[in-house]
């Protein structure tokens, strides 16, 4: 952010001034209460939706887009962040995502009708995308190399404590006050983070320029097919759970061909010298490619376990619903204070030995599940857990660092926005290739007369962890290549 890009007397050299040095971490502060506010939505209303069901006598497959609708908005629109900065600014498009996000969430507490519900949904998706790829280009911007880590450690403390929390206040609230309390929960959050948002974010772009001087209109087409085959490749892997076959491998051959269309449009655009809506220059830079590789197996194996270990405690052990909460919290919570020790590492030690480590503790975590039975002890599950999230604690600080320091300022926009993006696929993609899988297997195996019921579904769980295992090895050979140049104690980047 350029100290001399000023618009309506808040340039980042005039807040700079206003607040001192601490001012970088107001910033931050400001930033962590937005991303909070957009995560929470992920995550709260999915308790409600049983009740939400029954409110609108709605069964499964509709209920099943409440959650959906979410993630495929929240993907698409991460592509449209870079424009958007350019064009309005921090502040403006911080700022008017907030309100999206909290008019989503009242329409929603209000809504009389089941499409409104969805409406909201996507609205709020839509929010959540644009906001949760800023913090990093602010990041990257405000603070020196030396602090990055740490401030990303905190940072990521605080966006990973939401989402933990989120489903039990949920789930208070929603035996409290009903479904509609787990909309309003986020409105608070939303006006705080629109206050600081015209307190602290300034209006510059990235890059320094001044907000607006970018004038390349948005690309709609290129919108349009990623969009189209974001949205292909996340319903074809979804419809891979039905009978037929038809109607998945329809969607899954339309979202190569869309996605390959999309990726020749973008080149063509970046020969003739317009704007792409994704900078395929990025792909250029080896430590960004791999750190792509690494951040679509991290989305994988972070929903996909998180998708997987409820029911595998409760399926597969035959532990009841409270067990499986109560052996993911502290888990959580660990991850959560995790963050800030690593991204104090990250400062200091190269980013791809932090990444690795995260990714090998990952591997054995889901390693170990496959020797977890009946008779093991709780203690012992519990640990197994907590080394697996400990995992996900060294790779998110350290990668970003990673992928992103060696690009040029220019492109930082784009790569946060593109690594994020590709990072949700991967959580889309975990998910529905872990169900796919457990589904497989468990028929196989109930199909063998030698075991029971619960075997059966043991012995594809365990295959499931194989899986997310290999997945994760394959990761860790693209994280070593995650060389960057190290922090130094240079001054603030322009």
């Amino acid at each position: 952010m350029n100290a001399g890009a000023s618009q309506g007397g808040a340039s980042t050299a005039e807040l700079r001034a206003r607040y001192g040095e601490r001012y970088r971490w107001l910033l931050l502060l400001a930033v962590l209460v937005g991303v909070v506010a957009s995560v929470l939505p992920s995550t709260s209303v999915n308790v409600a939706i049983p009740a939400i069901s029954a409110y609108f006598h709605i069964g499964p497959a509709q209920a099943q887009w409440i959650t959906s609708g979410f993630m495929v908005a929240s993907t698409i629109a991460m592509l449209v962040t870079p424009w958007l900065l350019h064009r309005f600014g921090y502040r403006r498009t911080y700022v008017a995502a907030l309100v999206l996000l909290t008019i989503g969430a009242v329409v929603g507490g209000l809504a009389q009708h089941y499409p409104l519900i969805l409406a909201s949904r996507v609205a709020e998706g839509i929010a959540a995308g644009i906001i949760q790829p800023i913090p990093a280009v602010i990041m990257m911007s405000a603070f020196k190399p030396h602090e990055q880590g740490r401030a990303g450690g905190l940072f990521g403390m605080g966006v990973v404590l939401a989402p933990a929390l989120a489903p039990a206040l949920g789930g208070v609230l929603t035996d409290w006050l009903g479904w509609r309390s787990t909309f309003f929960m986020v409105v608070p959050f939303a006006l705080v983070s629109i206050w600081l948002g015209f307190k602290l974010v300034p209006h510059s772009s990235p890059g320094g320029a001044k907000a607006g001087a970018q004038k390349a209109p948005l690309d709609w087409l290129g919108l349009t097919l990623g969009g189209a085959g974001t949205v292909c490749l996340l319903n074809g892997l979804a419809q891979l759970h039905s009978p037929s076959k038809w109607a998945a491998t329809g969607l899954l051959l339309a979202s190569a061909v869309l996605l390959v269309a999309f990726v020749l449009w973008q080149q063509r655009l970046l020969r003739q010298g317009q704007k792409p809506l994704m900078d395929l220059r990025l792909f250029e830079c080896r430590p960004f490619v791999m750190g792509c590789i690494v951040s679509l197996v991290y989305g994988a194996a972070m929903y996909g376990s998180t998708y997987l270990l409820p029911l595998f405690i409760q399926m597969g052990l035959g532990l009841s619903a409270s067990y499986a909460g109560n052996l993911l919290v502290p888990a959580g919570l660990v991850l959560a204070f995790t963050f800030p020790l690593v991204g104090r590492m990250a400062d200091k030690h190269p980013v791809h030995w932090l990444v690795g480590t995260g990714v090998a503790l990952l591997a054995l975590s889901f390693a170990l599940n496959i020797w977890i039975g009946t008779t093991t002890p709780l203690w012992w599950l519990a640990v197994v857990i907590i080394i697996g999230r400990v995992g996900l604690g060294f790779i998110l600080p350290s990668l970003n660092l990673g992928a992103m320091r060696p690009l040029d300022r220019s492109l930082l926009a784009q790569g946060s926005s593109t690594i994020s993006f590709i990072r949700m696929l991967g959580g889309a993609a975990g998910v529905g290739l872990s169900g796919i899988m457990l589904q497989w297997r468990i028929a196989v195996h109930a199909a063998d007369s030698s075991l029971s019921p619960q075997a059966a579904q043991l012995a594809a769980f365990h295959e499931c962890f194989a899986m997310l295992t290999l997945l994760c090895l394959i990761a860790l050979v693209a994280s070593m290549q995650l060389r960057s140049p190290q922090a130094t104690s240079s001054p603030t980047p322009s």
